[in-house]
């Protein structure tokens, strides 16, 4: 008999659910301040749907970039073992899972307003598209970074049914931070990448002048971060946040720059896990509690 819990643990791998945990708070603390007039809650409806658009898209993009590079991962030793090349999930029911969680971002999109939902086929073009550019342009990276760009802009445009200056501010500063991310991320696989001719910046540039372009734009990301927190007049507990986030972002190139055996999924997994998390804890803290000080 087969176990429901070890098939639900079989495509949530397959899909890395876990890996939401990057974008999904971002979005999270776009919802918050656009609707700070309401102490940052929109309701359980408007948050049941963002929460559904992401968890589909992301399941969508994901689903679509282990179709498209299923040769790849069979050919590349770190991803020989994904479920597509490994046989554990056949290539019929992938493509169901990607189009019908295609179909659930559209459907939710619907039952949020009419922006989101004319605007949800442009999503699903975007998210889907990075996965093929690594085969025409080094900056992948920054395709990447425009495809989780939309979970902020998504968020504060399901709230209020328009796009502000916050909102893309911050959609800036997911990219800069994608960017540095995914080049560290991509490091693991230059060798390979060369050899196939896939493109990156890490193959254009080498992995050591690659990875002072991902240290600037985690300083441009922690820039922008600090601006956002200015603009909205956010106070001590925002700043704490900052500092932390900057700590995490020195940590996380200390373990690029070491590359021991287990350097990527510290720098790469907990770090940027780690820094996502936060800013939504401290976003949260500013709108519910806009009066809160340290010290009097």
């Amino acid at each position: 008999m087969l176990n429901p819990l070890l098939i639900i643990k079989k495509w949530a791998e397959f899909v890395k659910i876990s890996h939401t945990v990057f974008a999904l708070p971002f979005a999270l603390a776009s919802m918050v301040v656009a609707a700070r007039p309401e102490h940052g809650w929109p309701g359980w409806r408007i948050f049941s749907l963002i929460l559904s658009s992401m968890v589909c898209a992301r399941t969508c993009a994901m689903a679509f970039n282990r179709i498209v590079d299923r040769r790849f991962d069979r050919e590349n030793p770190r991803t020989a073992q994904r479920h597509l090349p490994a046989g554990a999930i056949s290539l019929g029911s992938a493509w169901t899972l990607c189009l019908l969680s295609g179909g659930g971002l559209v459907l939710s999109a619907f039952f949020l307003n009419k922006a989101c939902y004319y605007l949800s086929p442009v999503a699903l073009f975007v998210i889907c598209f990075y996965s093929l550019t690594k085969r025409f342009t080094d900056y992948t990276h920054v395709y990447l970074g425009i495809a989780l760009s939309f979970a902020p802009l998504g968020a504060w445009l399901a709230v209020t049914g328009t796009l502000a200056w916050p909102a893309v501010l911050l959609a800036v500063a997911v990219v800069f931070w994608l960017v540095g991310f995914d080049i560290i991320y991509a490091i693991q696989d230059y060798e390979f990448d060369r050899r196939h001719g896939l493109h990156s910046l890490v193959v254009a540039w080498g992995p050591d002048n690659a990875l002072k372009a991902a240290f600037l734009a985690h300083l441009f990301m922690w820039g922008l971060l600090f601006l956002l927190g200015l603009l909205l007049r956010f106070r001590m507990t925002y700043l704490i946040g900052l500092l932390i986030i900057l700590c995490s972002l020195l940590l996380e190139h200390w373990l690029a720059r070491r590359r021991s055996l287990d350097w990527v999924n510290n720098a790469f997994f907990r770090m940027n896990g780690l820094i996502s998390l936060v800013f939504l804890t401290v976003t949260v803290a500013e709108v519910v509690f806009p009066g809160f000080r340290l010290t009097r």
